[in-house]
């Protein structure tokens, strides 16, 4: 084994996962922008151990002078979606990004393992701007639904108990789970309509909510006392009734009073 200094070697990976996770953390929250709802539920990172970089290289025959080629997931980034078609828009966007060029892909969604393993994996090569330069390091992109992800988690603990030397009941039941995690993304999947429908009328709701206690806040700022008590006592009728088509004349109102508010304030 060489005598590297393994926290200068890894460093440049551990920024890429950083940055990585504020990306797509930030695109996610761009996309309920824009588009109500992000294929992206939410976003993880890891750097792998030494101990896993040692024992994968060792497995994949990867000499020492060549760990930054040979093992493609020493940085991970695991994205989690809600529906298996939202996979594959995540892929889509991760080719559209002028700020990573990806190398290599591999869809066990479509082609699972013979295990019943199922996720979409995108190696990309990242820029990562150190103090003695620009570094490009290689990083796993995983994308996965919940289920995929649960199932997944539950095998790779399994794996590092038994050493990957899996009793035969053990893969088995692991097999019929795996297909019953399909089975559940299959039925989440037929009622994506309505469950689409339902999270952007609740994100809405709650939207309303809080711009209204907001709007009451600034009536207060303004000194508007009496007319922020009021509204205020409203709100809680309304809210005790969950009478939203209220709550939004409500809102209406309270700009109205705002409106006056400030103009009494040059």
């Amino acid at each position: 084994m060489d005598g590297r200094d393994w926290r200068k070697f890894l460093y440049p990976y551990e920024q890429s996962v950083d940055e990585l996770k504020v990306k797509f953390k930030s695109l996610r929250t761009e996309l309920k922008q824009v588009e109500e709802f992000s294929p992206i539920e939410f976003v993880t990172g890891r750097v792998k151990k030494v101990s896993s970089i040692l024992q994968k290289a060792r497995k994949l025959n990867v000499s020492m002078d060549h760990l930054e080629t040979g093992i493609e997931d020493i940085a991970g980034i695991r994205i989690m979606c809600q529906f298996v078609e939202d996979i594959e828009r995540v892929v889509e966007l991760i080719h559209e990004r002028q700020d990573m060029d990806v190398v290599n892909e591999k869809d066990y969604v479509n082609n699972n393992k013979p295990s019943g393993y199922r996720s979409y994996h995108v190696i990309v090569e990242y820029p990562v701007q150190t103090a003695l330069g620009v570094k490009r390091v290689l990083a796993e992109i995983q994308i996965r639904t919940l289920a995929m992800n649960f199932w997944a988690t539950i095998e790779h603990s399994l794996n590092y108990k038994y050493k990957e030397k899996l009793p035969k009941e053990v893969v088995t039941r692991l097999e019929k789970a795996a297909e019953a995690a399909f089975k559940l993304d299959e039925e989440m999947s037929s009622i994506r309509e309505e469950i689409v429908d339902a999270q952007k009328d609740f994100a809405t709701k709650s939207d309303l909510v809080y711009k209204v206690l907001s709007e009451i806040q600034v009536l207060f700022f303004y000194r508007r006392v009496k007319e922020a008590a009021a509204f205020q006592l409203r709100f809680n009728e309304i809210w005790e009734e969950e009478d939203y088509q209220s709550m939004w004349q409500l809102s209406e109102e309270i700009q109205s009073a705002l409106s006056s508010a400030k103009g009494d304030h040059p």
